[in-house]
């Protein structure tokens, strides 16, 4: 195969633990506790959170991958595994220190995180299950 004309998307399932608390530190106790409901509990509480990677890209003629899957489990491990799980995230990862952790931020950080360590040839798409009926995909 000399060529691969068609785009090909690879997918690696990832999991980790985390707490947090939503937050507005400008709002008083009541406005944030309306707006945020259980999630602004003053004490955290915690997902398990599934994380979906989607690569995109054309496949290499000769290794017949878009990306050596060992190669982006490696890098989820070490950019998102072993920053986020069994971890505060609002104490514990410095991106949230002035970032309120909802879905939509972790899977926005989540991104970014990524996206600096693989080739801008490929497209990346982030999907993070807060739970089974709620999830974030990023971008759009």
């Amino acid at each position: 195969m000399k060529d691969t004309k068609y785009k090909t998307s690879i997918f690696r399932l990832e999991h980790f633990n985390a707490a947090h608390q939503l937050n507005v530190p400008d709002w008083d106790e009541k406005k944030n506790r309306a707006v945020f409901g259980k999630c602004n509990n003053a004490n955290f509480h915690g997902h398990n959170y599934e994380l979906e990677v989607k690569l995109t890209g054309f496949v290499d003629p000769q290794t017949g991958f878009v990306m050596d899957t060992k190669e982006l489990s490696d890098i989820i491990n070490k950019e998102i595994i072993e920053r986020f799980d069994h971890k505060n995230l609002n104490l514990d990862v410095e991106e949230f220190k002035n970032l309120n952790p909802t879905a939509e931020n972790i899977a926005i950080v989540i991104y970014n995180l990524l996206r600096k360590n693989i080739d801008t040839k490929n497209e990346l798409k982030i999907k993070l299950y807060e739970t089974p009926r709620n999830y974030v995909e990023y971008p759009a």
